[in-house]
């Protein structure tokens, strides 16, 4: 696959992302990790495609490398590393944008499926694309 097109979100950390030590809450990660794999989806996606598809989750693996705190402003960056089939596996990468420390790394793996049939359908060259740095 040609370089990837990488997708980022940014945001603050307030009090309601906070566990009780005063760090971002694991689950949290786990949300934003959600949130910008759909934003890229959506970005990058035909509206057809929005249509007719979905994404599932087969497994997530997070690596937690620092804590996030009360203030802190975060860059969520993601991009698809692979296609097999329906399946896809997208990156995140969790930063501090004052330290530029990494806060969070993650892989995980998506299905594709047909919204209609919740049956797995394989990704179409067009859609992957879609997912190359040429935007």
């Amino acid at each position: 696959m040609p370089e990837p097109q990488v997708f980022q979100q940014k945001l603050t950390v307030t009090a309601s992302h906070l566990d009780e030590m005063n760090h971002v809450n694991n689950v949290q990660y786990l949300q934003w990790i959600q949130d910008v794999a759909k934003g890229h989806w959506e970005q990058a996606a035909a509206p057809i495609w929005l249509e007719r598809y979905a994404w599932v989750v087969l497994n997530h693996f997070i690596e937690y490398k620092k804590p996030a705190c009360l203030g802190n402003q975060l860059l969520i960056q993601t991009h698809v590393d692979s296609f097999t089939g329906p399946k896809s596996n997208r990156l995140v990468r969790i930063t501090n944008e004052e330290t530029q420390e990494l806060i969070v790394q993650s892989s995980t793996w998506w299905c594709m499926i047909d919204r209609k049939t919740n049956r797995p359908v394989r990704v179409t060259q067009e859609m992957l694309t879609s997912f190359e740095g040429a935007e």
